[in-house]
C-alpha cells in the first residue's frame, strides 16, 4: 500500500514538475535584456475591453499612461482608453510603489490576467512601457508572455553624442533620434553645437576652412551658421520634448579649441600661434566674448539649455609651452564655475593629463568625458575627484567614412567585451561610483564628403541597439551575440519613427503604379538601402528642375537643375548620372541603392555605379572619401511631361 501511495505521488510531482517546467515563458527577448525574469504559463492577449488604468493622482503617472496609449495606438492601430480607478482582467495598471531597490528608473511588471506595472518613480513607470512595446511588437497577435520581471540599469548616464557642428543634423532628425533613443532606454544626447573641419581640405586657409556654430545668437548676429541653425524656440521644445521623454539634452559649446566659428565671427580672438581654431587665452576680450556667449543661453528665468547640465568642450588645444597648459587650466576652471553660476552641472572633455600643470581646476561634481587616456588618464581623474562618462575612442568612436576610427562600430566586440567600466586599456569594477556611465559619439569630421543624415543613422542605429545593451544590464546580459544581433532586426526603431525607410520585413514589391500620373502622393516618404525603383519611360524635353520624386529629405530628378542629366540632390549634395534622354526616347530605367552606392540600368544594362569617389587635396597629399547614396525619394510625383509607366518599387536590390 505504501509503493503504491508513492508511486502516485511520484507520478503527480513528475506531472506537475513537467507541465510547469514544459510551459514556463522563457525570458522575453527585448533591448536592452532584462535583469531578472521569472516565467509562468501562457500568454496574455489584450482584448477589445482592455483599458489603461493608472492609480492615485499623480500627473506624472497619468502622463505615462497617456503616452503608452498614444504609442501603442501608433504603433499597433488599437486605441486603448485611459481611466483612472480600480483595474480588471485585461487591462495594463499603472501605480508608484515603494520599492526603492529599484531605483530612479527601476520597474516591475507582473504579467498574469492584467498587465501589472510599478516603479518608484515614474521614469521607471515609462521604461517599462519600452518594454511592453518591443515585447508586444514581436507577436502579430499583441500577446505578452506571462511572467513577472523586475528592471534597473547598471549605468545611470546611458548616452550618445551628435557632432552638429561640421554637419548640420535638422531639428526632425535630432527629435526622431530622442524617441529612438528613449525607445530603447538610453536617456542622454548631447548635442555638439560648434566645430570645424580640417584646414589642408580647404587650401590651408583657416578664412576658407568650413566653421559653423549651429544655435541662433541674439547677442552676436552672424555668429550662427547661414546653411542650418536651431532657433532658441525650438531648441527649448526640442529639450522639454526630450525631458518628456526620458532623456537629458547637454547642449555642448567647444572651447578653447575647435573654435573656429567664433573667430570667423571675431578674429581678434584667435589664436595666431597655434590656429585660428584655437581661441587666444590670453587676451581678455577672448573671456568677454565667451562669456557673453555662454551667458546667452544660461541667464533668465527660461533659459535656452533647459537641463541639469551644460558641455563647455575644453579637449585638444596645444601644449607645447607651459605657460599656455596653465593658461588653458584657469580657462577651464573659470567656465566650470561660470556654468555652475548659473545652477547647471559642468561637463568636460577629458585633457588635463594632455595639460598636466600646478594651476587648480574644480572637479567636484563635474562630469567628464574621458575619451583618450594620452588626454586624461581615468584613474587619476577619479583621484582627483572627477566623475567619469566612459566614451573611449578606440572603441565608441563613429567617423563616417574617413578611414580613422570607425566608420560602423564593432558591434560583435562591443556586446561581448566592453562596458562603461572600459575606459581604453584601464578596465574599472562595474558600477563604480564614480564611473557614471558611457556614451558613443559619430563625428563629422570630414565636412563635405557627401554623407548624408541618413548614411549617418544606418551607422549609429546598429550601435544604439548594442550599447543600449551594455550601458543597461552592463555584462550580466545572456543572451549570445549572435543570437541577439539576429533578434534586434525584428524591432522598429520606435513608436512612429522609421529613420532608415524601411518598408516590410520580407523582400518584395512595396509599391507599383501602371501609370505615374504627375503630382501622385504615393503615401510612402521614402525606401532605404537595399532597394530597386524601376519604370519606363517615352521622353519628351523637360525643363531643367523637373523631378520624378521627392520627399522633405531628396529629390530624384529625371533632369537635374545644373546639367538636365538624372540625378539626385540630399542634404545640400547634387549627384548626376551621366546620362540624360533623348527627345522620345523610349527606355526602361533602374535605380538601384545601397550603403555604399546608387546605380543605374538602362534596358538591363548597369549604365553608371555612383559609389564612394576618391577626391584628393594638396597635390595629392591629401584625400577624402566622397559618398553618394540615396534614400529614395517616393512621397510625391514631380510635375513632369514624359510618359512614365509600370513604376515598380522593391525593397532589395534586383
Amino acid at each position: 500500500m505504501k509503493i503504491k501511495r508513492y508511486l502516485m505521488l511520484v507520478a503527480a510531482c513528475t506531472l506537475f514538475l513537467g507541465k510547469s517546467f514544459a510551459a514556463n515563458n522563457e525570458k522575453p527577448f527585448v533591448i536592452p535584456e532584462l535583469q531578472e525574469w521569472r516565467g509562468a504559463q501562457g500568454m496574455f492577449t489584450p482584448s477589445a475591453t482592455s483599458r489603461i488604468v493608472y492609480a492615485g493622482k499623480d500627473p506624472a503617472v497619468a502622463r505615462v499612461a497617456n503616452q503608452f496609449a498614444e504609442d501603442y495606438e501608433t504603433m499597433f492601430g488599437r486605441k486603448l482608453a485611459v481611466v483612472q480607478g480600480r483595474a480588471s482582467a485585461g487591462d495594463f495598471v499603472f501605480s508608484i510603489s515603494g520599492d526603492k531597490q529599484l531605483g530612479e528608473e527601476g520597474y516591475a511588471v507582473k504579467i498574469a490576467d492584467r498587465v501589472t506595472v510599478s516603479a518608484p518613480k515614474a521614469k521607471g513607470l515609462y521604461w517599462a512601457t519600452r518594454t511592453l512595446l518591443q515585447m508586444t511588437e514581436q507577436n502579430s497577435d499583441l500577446a505578452l508572455s506571462k511572467g513577472s520581471m523586475r528592471d534597473y540599469p547598471d549605468y545611470a548616464i546611458r548616452g550618445f553624442m551628435m557632432d552638429c557642428g561640421r554637419k548640420f543634423i535638422p531639428m526632425n532628425f535630432l527629435r526622431d533620434y530622442v524617441k529612438m533613443m528613449a525607445y530603447y532606454k538610453m536617456n542622454t544626447l548631447q548635442v555638439h553645437l560648434n566645430d570645424n573641419a580640417f584646414k589642408q581640405y580647404f587650401e590651408h586657409d583657416w578664412n576658407k576652412t568650413y566653421a559653423a556654430f549651429r544655435l541662433e545668437s541674439e547677442f552676436f548676429p552672424g555668429l550662427t551658421s547661414r546653411d542650418g541653425y536651431y532657433t532658441k524656440k525650438e531648441f527649448i521644445d526640442f529639450q522639454l520634448m526630450a525631458d518628456s521623454l526620458g532623456v537629458e539634452i547637454i547642449p555642448e559649446i567647444d572651447v578653447p579649441a575647435h573654435s573656429l566659428a567664433l573667430t570667423h565671427y571675431r578674429p581678434e580672438i584667435g589664436s595666431e600661434e597655434y590656429g585660428m581654431d584655437h581661441l587666444d587665452l590670453f587676451k581678455p576680450e577672448t573671456y568677454q566674448f565667451v562669456d557673453s556667449l555662454f551667458r546667452e543661453y544660461l541667464e533668465g528665468r527660461n533659459p535656452v539649455f533647459v537641463g541639469k547640465r551644460v558641455h563647455i568642450g575644453t579637449d585638444e588645444y596645444s601644449n607645447k609651452k607651459k605657460d599656455v597648459v596653465e593658461k588653458f587650466r584657469e580657462f577651464t576652471d573659470h567656465y566650470i564655475r561660470f556654468v555652475e553660476g548659473f545652477g547647471k552641472q559642468a561637463c568636460v572633455w577629458g585633457a588635463l593629463t594632455h595639460a598636466k600643470g600646478d594651476t587648480p581646476v574644480k572637479s567636484k561634481n563635474v562630469l567628464m568625458n574621458a575619451w583618450y587616456n594620452g588626454y586624461a588618464e581615468p584613474k587619476d581623474m577619479i583621484k582627483q575627484g572627477y566623475d567619469l562618462l566612459s566614451v573611449p575612442d578606440g572603441y565608441l568612436y563613429i567617423v563616417p567614412a574617413a578611414g580613422y576610427y570607425y566608420d560602423y562600430l564593432n558591434t560583435e566586440m562591443l556586446y561581448k567585451e566592453w562596458t562603461p567600466a572600459h575606459i581604453g586599456k584601464e578596465v574599472f569594477p562595474e558600477k563604480h561610483k564614480q564611473i557614471k556611465g558611457g556614451m558613443f559619439a559619430v563625428w563629422n569630421d570630414h565636412a563635405g564628403n557627401g554623407i548624408s543624415t541618413k548614411d549617418i543613422h544606418y551607422r549609429v542605429f546598429p550601435a544604439l541597439q548594442t550599447l543600449a545593451v551594455k550601458m543597461w544590464t552592463g555584462k550580466d546580459c545572456k543572451v549570445p551575440y549572435e543570437t541577439f544581433n539576429a533578434a534586434r532586426l525584428s524591432l522598429s526603431e520606435g513608436p512612429g519613427v522609421n529613420v532608415a525607410g524601411r518598408i516590410g520585413k520580407t523582400p518584395r514589391a512595396v509599391y507599383n503604379q501602371e501609370t505615374l500620373k504627375p503630382g501622385t502622393e504615393t503615401g510612402l516618404k521614402e525606401i532605404g538601402y537595399q532597394y530597386t525603383v524601376s519604370f519606363n519611360i517615352t521622353s519628351v524635353p523637360e525643363e531643367r528642375g523637373t523631378e520624378l520624386f521627392r520627399s522633405p529629405g531628396a529629390v530624384f530628378y529625371l533632369s537635374d537643375p545644373v546639367s538636365g542629366k538624372l540625378g539626385f540632390a540630399r542634404d545640400g549634395y547634387l549627384n548626376t548620372f551621366n546620362y540624360q534622354f533623348y527627345p522620345d526616347e523610349m527606355a526602361s530605367i533602374a535605380i538601384s541603392g545601397d550603403e555604399k552606392s546608387t546605380r543605374l540600368y538602362v534596358n538591363g544594362q548597369l549604365k553608371e555605379d555612383l559609389n564612394i569617389q576618391k577626391r584628393f587635396f594638396n597635390g595629392g597629399k591629401d584625400s577624402m572619401s566622397y559618398v553618394r547614396t540615396l534614400v529614395f525619394p517616393l512621397e510625391k510625383a514631380g510635375n513632369f511631361k514624359s510618359t512614365i509607366t509600370n513604376l515598380e518599387v522593391l525593397n532589395y536590390c534586383k
